[in-house]
């Protein structure tokens, strides 16, 4: 089984819950497409989605660079802790933005761990 590409298949889906969530969001509070902003509730859904696809941009290759260099047991694991990192911020986000900080640090962490990991293996290998 290949881990690492599990947890890229996990983080994607992940997004798109998230993206559910929005939609559910947009039902529940009123909040029409194609706006952006209106419900505060809709606003916190739709940045913890923004969010995460910002974060994705940078921990998928991250994630599969890093693969190429080093245990794909050890590269999954670190991308586990990314997964886990964003459902805390989603779920801190959602009752007091203010307290999103260890969600976001346990997603933003893995992604330069990995970006480090990947850039050192290539360095290593060359």
């Amino acid at each position: 089984m290949n881990y690492v590409h599990l947890i890229a298949v996990l983080a994607i889906f992940q997004f798109f819950y998230f993206g559910i969530m929005v939609g559910r969001a947009r039902g529940q509070y009123g909040v029409d497409a194609p706006a952006t902003s209106g419900h505060e509730m809709f606003d916190r859904a739709f940045r913890i989605q923004m969010n995460t696809l910002e974060q994705l941009v940078c921990f998928l290759p991250a994630l599969l660079l890093a693969d190429v260099y080093w245990p794909g047991t050890t590269i999954a694991a670190i991308g586990a802790v990314y997964i886990v990192g964003r459902f805390l911020y989603a779920r801190s986000y959602t009752q007091d933005p203010a307290k999103r900080g260890l969600g976001f640090g346990l997603s933003i962490l893995p992604t330069f761990i990995l970006l480090g990991a990947a850039g050192l293996g290539s360095v290593l290998q060359s």
